[in-house]
């Protein structure tokens, strides 16, 4: 997947000045922080405004991506050794190659140490339409590894001492010489037996058996905001698996699902019901029950209504996710004709089907009006003498 254009993430022009990149940055920046935006890819968002905002308040960055592009960034189109000088500035170079440092600068220290994170996990917790609607705390139960309550994440039993490596002699690294065209190397790696530490556990956990992590089943209390919909995330940072050896935990992320509401059917903010009206009540007007949210109300259905009309119940609806105020209940009128008449009911159709005109083609707006209050008018007095 190719990057953005770093002034396009910025969102601001190629003449940008410093004070511009700063400000659009602070404010991408707060918008986009993992501890403020819990969306599932703000972390990624938040490091994109970062390495943009990094490359173009640098003058020599800049302008190598002003005249290159991405691939500036990577030496392509430059000269490939600019920016280094004496063999300490290879030493970046060949540590792509070999996993290491040249000899030249090998004893200047010992290998950085990368710590594994722990694993990030994820879970699905089911709602209600309703707690969907107006949100909830709900707990849910994750199953992880968890610092070790005994040994505390360090893998030894209490009171006991660790003992130095003998592979690497406490270094935590091996190091081979290797030979290259451009001479003789030193590959460092980590140490296989004490994994970089250059330590060894002598008289393991015995929680934990020199594991450093337990697996537990934690029940963890999850805030639902209101206004959430199906298959959005949450993330909760640090709730994830504790990292070996003592590492900072994952996160967990918790994915939403909505159960089918049995009258209610959701359309972004908006709520959509379905109320089924008799052909009296749609000619002659009436009022209804209907439910909501926030529980039944009263409704005017006015006389003449047609079977699709839509009544629109403001403020009604779910709440936004982000921001104030709701959307709408929109009520869409559907006329049932009944499939099965008693004898009366069919005489008294019939009767009234002789005072009804047949034909409405070919008539004016204000005729089949007319017509219309007439058939209410008819409707209304055959009512009224049965």
């Amino acid at each position: 997947m190719s990057k953005r254009d770093y002034y396009e993430v910025l969102g601001v022009p190629k003449t940008a000045t410093d004070d511009e990149l700063k400000s659009s940055y602070r404010r991408l920046a707060k918008k986009f922080h993992p501890d403020v935006n819990k969306e599932a890819d703000a972390e990624e968002k938040f490091k994109e405004v970062t390495e943009a905002y990094n490359v173009l308040t640098d003058k020599q960055k800049r302008a190598a991506y002003d005249r290159f592009g991405h691939a500036g960034m990577s030496g392509a189109g430059a000269n490939p050794f600019e920016g280094f000088s004496g063999m300490g500035g290879f030493s970046d170079i060949f540590e792509q190659f070999f996993g290491g440092m040249n000899g030249a600068s090998a004893g200047a220290g010992q290998q950085q140490r990368r710590v594994q994170k722990g694993a990030d996990l994820k879970t699905t917790l089911v709602l209600s339409f309703e707690e969907a609607v107006f949100g909830i705390e709900k707990e849910v139960t994750v199953n992880r590894y968890d610092t070790c309550g005994r040994c505390k994440g360090n893998r030894s039993e209490p009171g006991t001492e660790t003992a130095k490596c003998e592979t690497c002699r406490g270094t935590g690294e091996i190091r081979r010489t290797q030979n290259s065209i451009f001479g003789q190397f030193v590959n460092v790696t980590s140490c296989d037996r004490c994994r970089g530490e250059g330590r060894v556990i002598v008289t393991p956990c015995k929680e934990c058996r020199g594991e450093g992590r337990v697996r537990v089943s934690k029940p963890l209390m999850v805030k639902i905001p209101a206004g959430i919909d199906a298959n959005r995330q949450i993330r909760i940072t640090g709730e994830g698996e504790a990292g070996p050896r003592g590492a900072v935990p994952g996160n967990l992320y918790v994915s939403i699902a909505v159960k089918e509401h049995a009258v209610f059917q959701r359309r972004e903010n908006d709520i959509l019901l379905e109320l089924p009206l008799t052909l009296w009540q749609a000619a002659l007007g009436d009022k209804v029950e209907v439910p909501t949210v926030d529980g039944p109300i009263e409704l005017d259905i006015k006389p003449g209504s047609q079977n699709g009309d839509t009544i629109k119940l403001r403020e009604k609806g779910v709440p936004f996710l982000q921001g104030n105020g709701r959307g709408d209940q929109l009520v869409n009128l559907r006329v049932v004709v009944p499939k099965k008449l008693n004898d009366e009911q069919r005489r008294l159709l019939q009767e009234l089907a002789k005072t009804m005109p047949r034909e409405q083609i070919g008539k004016t707006a204000a005729e089949r009006e007319h017509d219309d209050k007439g058939f209410f008018s008819r409707i209304k007095d055959a009512l009224g003498s049965n």
